[in-house]
């Protein structure tokens, strides 16, 4: 397991966020970090940069990180009427709406179109099984630095990665590809609640040429 102090990452989600921060956070995820996670902003633009590559024909399709939400999805919908502006950060209404914002990205849907299929998708690396400098399990998420955000992405914006064999010569942040077979099995981790599972034949850094 990757030692508390050596991860960039916070510790286990927690019930809340702190009050000084909870508005904040809160404008954030509805502002800023949706839109981002929904569309996979940094991602994308690497993703679309090589779609010609010479050979890309014999890989598995390339996800893209909005073909991973159910189109009919909207996470915003339920909160629309809700307008925190003028609260204190310790008003009760501000963390009850983080709350309920936290159970509704938890429980984000997936697509079960997806389920055993053989794909590529790129992401960031945030490491959860380490042992002597190989990796064994780790999330992929869209955008760096998604694991030190609070909420942490919608869970269909999360991928759980079991490589078939421990990789080396990776750390926490580097941005990957990774091919194998999609799942959609939601598991709760210490860094989140993820929507997928791949099961991961090659891990890869990112490089635009290396598509």
């Amino acid at each position: 397991m990757v030692e508390a102090s050596e991860s960039p990452c916070p510790p286990p989600r927690p019930q809340g966020p702190p009050l000084e921060h909870s508005r904040r956070r809160l404008c954030a995820a509805f502002g800023v970090l949706l839109p981002a996670v929904l569309l996979g902003v940094p991602i994308q633009a690497w993703a679309q940069a090589a779609a010609t590559r010479p050979g890309a024909k014999s890989r598995p399709p390339e996800l893209r990180w909005e073909d991973l939400v159910p189109k009919d999805w909207d996470p915003g919908k339920r909160f629309r009427d809700r307008n925190v502006q003028g609260l204190s950060d310790a008003d009760p209404k501000v963390l009850q709406l983080m709350r309920e914002l936290r159970e509704e990205w938890d429980n984000a849907p997936t697509r079960p179109e997806l389920d055993g299929a053989a794909v590529r998708i790129p992401g960031y690396l945030v490491p959860l099984e380490e042992s002597r400098g190989e990796l064994s399990e780790f999330l992929l998420v869209p955008y760096f630095g998604a694991c030190i955000h609070s909420p942490p992405p919608p869970a269909n914006q999360i991928v759980h990665v079991l490589p078939a064999k421990a990789v080396k010569g990776f750390r926490s942040m580097d941005a990957v590809w990774v091919t194998g077979t999609m799942r959609t099995q939601r598991q709760d981790s210490s860094m989140g609640v993820s929507g997928y599972r791949l099961e991961a034949q090659a891990v890869e850094k990112y490089s635009a040429g290396a598509r």
